[in-house]
């Protein structure tokens, strides 16, 4: 992960602040999915700088990523922190986007869990992780049509195209995706992440895709390398 903070999730978990960027902070790392977006429209609401709130989002998100490299939290804890950091994102990505307000960002992202696959888990944990990374993350959600990422490329003009599979059934879904970008003329404008239970390295090697990897810190990590950060 990128740079750690020296606070503790003890510390923050333990925090009875009332101000929306700390009970924020304290939703994330205690897996509070209503509190989370609570605190986010209480912080725009309070005229709050809305870089502020994604930074807080970033710190809490990257103490529970931090603790999942080290061991010392499991994957239940990770998947919980980013189901309610999920939850406040889009309220404050409006508030930038309405304040005009600048973002410093690592590079843009489209996600998403192939057609015909309803499993959400992983890709949101990617999803977390990379905007705690400096990505700005564009989440199709899960079951996306090859049309579909298609039409995200061509609009979002992103930098990653991450794809998530987690059934044989459906990891074919993944070269649909890439043979329909060539089609489209736009294969060569995005760099292709793969990954998901049933996809190998092998698999993505023979699908065309520019990159996987097993684990969703892992999956951050190949994104900042196929970025050039």
């Amino acid at each position: 992960m990128a740079e750690t903070t020296s606070e503790t999730l003890e510390q923050v978990a333990a925090s009875v602040a009332r101000d929306p960027i700390g009970r924020l902070k304290k939703a994330i790392v205690v897996y509070d999915r209503e509190e989370a977006a609570s605190a986010a429209r209480d912080s725009v609401a309070q005229g709050i700088d809305p870089n502020e709130a994604l930074a807080a989002m970033t710190a809490a998100i990257r103490l529970v990523g931090d603790g999942f490299g080290a061991g010392t939290l499991w994957l239940p804890d990770l998947v919980g922190a980013a189901d309610a950091m999920q939850s406040a994102v889009p309220i404050i990505e409006e508030a930038i986007e309405k304040a005009g307000a600048e973002r410093q960002i690592t590079g843009r992202a489209v996600i998403g869990t192939v057609f015909g696959d309803l499993h959400s888990i992983g890709k949101t944990m990617v999803a977390a992780l990379l905007r705690a990374d400096g990505f700005e993350v564009f989440d199709l959600g899960v079951d996306v049509p090859a049309a579909r990422f298609v039409e995200a490329v061509r609009e979002r003009k992103p930098d990653i195209l991450a794809m998530s599979a987690l059934l044989t059934t459906t990891a074919p879904e993944q070269g649909k995706v890439i043979d329909a970008l060539s089609n489209e003329g736009l294969r060569d404008r995005v760099k292709i992440m793969v990954g998901g239970a049933a996809i190998t390295q092998d698999f993505g090697d023979r699908i065309g895709a520019d990159g996987y990897d097993p684990t969703a810190v892992g999956a951050v990590k190949l994104a900042r390398r196929l970025v050039g950060k």
